[in-house]
Parts: structure tokens; C-alpha cells; sequence
């Protein structure tokens, strides 16, 4: 009679003993950390080339420190930023007064209104700034008087072109007209933004055109408009630079001015550029907060995303404190 052998049949390892490592298995792969060797280079080329201009800044006496402190608060610059601010004041609220008018004639059904609208923006976005200054600084040459009547008709009162227009009024028309071209694009950009939905279920309401634009249309559309408009008044700002070629007092010119008569060149355009820097800077903070009251219940400003972000680490934080209640198997529930 046969014997047999007894022997443990195939099955799962002994209790407690370590199971064997699974090939592949994700939890046995060593992570490693991606290396941007690239980046690594062009951080620290960077880094040298900004330490050995700052080093140049501190350094070179072709700078001449002396002379920018000297100059940079002096009586003679702050008028001229002062009448560096006031053309960029008019020009701007003129500017955008007549670039919204311009923009709801381009978007009203009437096709003469259209028609003019959108060749007003075409010749004046033709023609660079300088040449339309220079044009309304001889306009005297053009008209030598200046009057009201009946079209085509009898004049009953006119005026010396010169003494109604001066020198700042040339600039200040000039700057306004080229500004209102660009000012009804972005206007009329703003407007087209806002859903037509809201104007259709206001008229279904009754409420009025005039009070639909004021009320509903214009508050929407200004979240459109305020970044690109920030950037061309600040752009406008750095415009009335030249302004100088009618010998306005702005800051250019007189910076220009006073370099012609001491030969400091590089230290006096380091005051021009030191307050359009800091001109700019006020500017950017300025739509910073308009854009901010603007954009109430919407998650555009920085500061909100910053605050978005902090409430997010925090409830992440949150759970991973959180006690972790072991699931029970449904077979072991009674």
C-alpha cells in the first residue's frame, strides 16, 4: 500500500510573515525631485547681471549723485511735474468724456452717427500726437479768428484765434483729441462686454435708455475698461513729454533746459526718470483700488486671491488634524 506524504497545500503566507515586494509597486518607487538645471543657470545669470548693474549704479561717477540730489526737488522740477500733471488731468477727463461719446455713436444704429464716429477714430489714430501738437500750435496760421454765427451765414462774434487758444490750450487740445480716439475703443470694448441679456430684460422692465447705460451697462463694463484704461493715462502721462516741442514747461523740457545750460545730461534725465517712476507708481496704485470697488463679490484683485488662498491653506490644515475614524467593514457591523 502506497504512502503519502503529507504536504501543506499552496496558499497565502504564514500570518505575520512580510509579504513579498510587488514589482512596480508605488509605494517601494523612490521618488526624486525634478532638477531644472536650466532654470538653475538662468536665475543666477540673472542675479550677476542685476548685482553688477547695481554695483555700476553705486560706483560710476559718470551717474554724478550729487547732481540728481541737487536737482530732483528743486523748485524748477516740481513746477514742471506740476504741469506734467495738470495735461495729463485734462487731457484724460476730456479725453474719456468725448471717447464715450464717440463709443456710443459707433454702437448706435444711426449710420451717420457711426460713420463720423469711426472716422474720427481713424484719422486721429493716424496721425502720431506730435504732429496733431504741432498742428494746433499754428492753428493762428489757419484761422486767424475764431467766431459764431449762422453756418454758412453772417459771423456776430469772433476773436483773435491767438488769444483764446494759447500755448497750454494748443497742448491740451491736442492731447485731448488724440486721447478721446483710443479712450472710445476701449469704452466701446467695455460696453460690448456686458451681456446684452441684462439690457433686453431691462427695457422689458421699462427702465430707460439713458438710465439702462448709467445704471446697468457703464458699472459692468467699467471691470473691462479700468486695466486697459490705466494703462493708456498712464501711457498719456508719459505722452506730454512731448508737449515740448511747443517750449512747454512740462518735465522734459525743463530738464532739457537745464542740462543745455550745465552739460549734467545723465544725472538731470535720472530726475525725469525718477519722477515718471514715481508718477507711475501712484497711478498704478490709484487703479489698483478703483479696480478693487469695482470688482466687489469677484475674485480679480490679488489681494483677494491672497486671502482666497489663505483660507484654503488654513481648512487644509484643518483636516490633516482632524482624527481619522477607522471605516468598519459592513460584515462586522451588528
Amino acid at each position: 500500500m502506497a504512502s503519502t506524504t503529507d504536504t501543506a497545500p499552496p496558499g497565502p503566507a504564514a500570518a505575520g510573515a512580510p509579504a513579498p515586494p510587488v514589482p512596480d509597486d508605488p509605494a517601494t518607487l523612490k521618488v526624486v525631485p525634478a532638477r531644472h538645471y536650466a532654470r538653475w543657470v538662468a536665475a543666477v545669470a540673472v542675479v550677476v547681471l542685476v548685482a553688477q548693474f547695481t554695483h555700476g549704479l553705486a560706483t560710476n561717477p559718470v551717474w554724478e549723485w550729487h547732481v540728481f540730489r541737487d536737482y530732483v526737488l528743486s523748485e524748477t522740477i516740481v513746477r514742471a511735474v506740476w504741469v506734467t500733471l495738470q495735461l495729463t488731468a485734462y487731457a484724460t477727463v476730456l479725453g474719456f468724456l468725448l471717447g464715450t461719446v464717440l463709443a456710443f455713436m459707433r454702437l448706435s444704429r444711426s449710420p451717420v452717427l457711426q460713420t463720423v464716429a469711426w472716422t474720427y477714430i481713424w484719422i486721429f489714430r493716424s496721425i502720431p500726437m506730435i504732429v496733431q501738437l504741432v498742428f494746433w500750435f499754428n492753428l493762428s496760421a489757419l484761422y486767424d479768428r475764431l467766431g459764431l454765427g449762422i453756418p454758412f451765414g453772417p459771423v456776430f462774434w469772433s476773436v483773435d484765434s491767438n488769444s483764446i487758444i494759447g500755448t497750454i490750450g494748443a497742448a491740451v487740445i491736442g492731447l485731448t483729441l488724440h486721447q478721446a480716439a483710443y479712450a472710445a475703443e476701449i469704452v466701446r470694448g467695455g460696453v460690448l462686454a456686458v451681456d446684452e441679456g441684462q439690457l433686453q430684460a431691462a427695457a422689458a422692465l421699462g427702465i430707460p435708455r439713458l438710465r439702462q447705460i448709467r445704471r446697468i451697462v457703464l458699472p459692468q463694463a467699467m471691470r473691462a475698461i479700468l486695466p486697459t484704461a490705466g494703462n493708456e493715462i498712464i501711457g498719456l502721462l508719459k505722452g506730454t513729454s512731448v508737449v515740448y516741442v511747443m517750449s512747454i514747461g512740462e518735465l522734459f523740457y525743463q530738464v532739457q533746459v537745464i542740462y543745455g545750460r550745465n552739460g549734467r545730461v545723465i544725472p538731470l534725465l535720472l530726475v525725469a526718470t525718477a519722477w515718471y517712476v514715481v508718477l507711475t507708481s501712484l497711478l498704478s496704485v490709484a487703479q489698483y483700488y478703483v479696480e478693487r470697488r469695482y470688482a466687489r463679490g469677484a475674485d480679480r484683485t490679488p489681494l483677494r486671491r491672497a486671502r482666497r488662498f489663505v483660507r484654503t491653506l488654513r481648512t487644509a490644515a484643518a483636516q490633516r488634524h482632524r482624527p481619522v475614524v477607522p471605516i468598519k467593514p459592513l460584515g462586522d457591523i451588528r
